[in-house]
């Protein structure tokens, strides 16, 4: 539908204080997507916790036109740890294009992440705190952004976009930022990446007060078109 493998990776970064015992068991969240301006889909997801398993169900349909490409789908399954979300299968699904699925298991007893991609599967090497692109989103609610020490603004993160293992290096750019979504006035942290030449801007910008839930996500891709994905309803449980 768009692309989403890219501009739903720009949350996952940032330093964190495990607090696992704060987050909620249940959260519902509705979101209107824009595409330079206009209203492109609406994104539904829903997070819950069972005991020491979790599930992530998140579901993005077009608006007008672009209703007729199908519905993205978007599932993670797993554990939930001292350290947060220990992910253990992902999927990615657009409408009835079975080729573009996309199933990610991870062994973390090998250390290693198979991913199904075209029918074809290929391993790599896991990291410790290996996120996929459901995961790393509500892992804030669990291990919540602390201050940078001194002089450390950045940090790195490994992702799983579905087809391969990457590194994401992103910055926090304020605290405490005032943002007006789902009719109420959140404090926000606004966080960044720094790209080069070619490479998506990303921004997104996280509740404080709120579990760290996203409230909204910025991209502009290669092509300079731009996204915005803001938060119209949440229920928290």
């Amino acid at each position: 539908m768009f692309k989403q493998s890219q501009w739903i990776i720009f949350f996952c970064l940032v330093f964190y204080g495990a607090i696992a015992h704060a987050a909620p068991k249940s959260v519902q969240l509705e979101y209107d997507l824009k595409r330079d301006g206009k209203l492109f889909a609406k994104v539904v997801e829903n997070f819950s916790q069972d005991g020491n398993q979790y599930k992530i169900e998140s579901v993005t349909k077009g608006v007008g036109v672009y209703a007729l490409l199908g519905e993205r789908k978007l599932l993670s399954s797993g554990s939930v740890t001292k350290e947060g979300l220990k992910p253990k299968h992902f999927e990615s699904h657009q409408g009835d294009n079975n080729r573009k699925s996309l199933i990610n298991d991870f062994d973390w007893a090998k250390n290693t992440l198979n991913m199904q991609v075209k029918g074809e599967v290929k391993t790599q090497t896991l990291q410790k705190g290996t996120q996929d692109l459901l995961s790393y989103a509500y892992q804030f609610m669990f291990a919540q952004p602390t201050k940078a020490r001194v002089g450390q603004n950045s940090i790195n993160l490994t992702l799983t976009s579905g087809k391969k293992l990457k590194q994401y290096q992103y910055k926090i750019i304020a605290r405490g930022l005032k943002l007006n979504a789902a009719g109420t006035d959140f404090k926000t942290l606004h966080i960044a990446n720094t790209p080069a030449a070619g490479d998506d801007k990303k921004e997104l910008w996280l509740a404080e007060d709120k579990y760290y839930l996203p409230v909204q996500y910025n991209l502009t891709d290669e092509d300079g078109a731009s996204f915005e994905q803001t938060l119209t309803k949440i229920h928290v449980e």
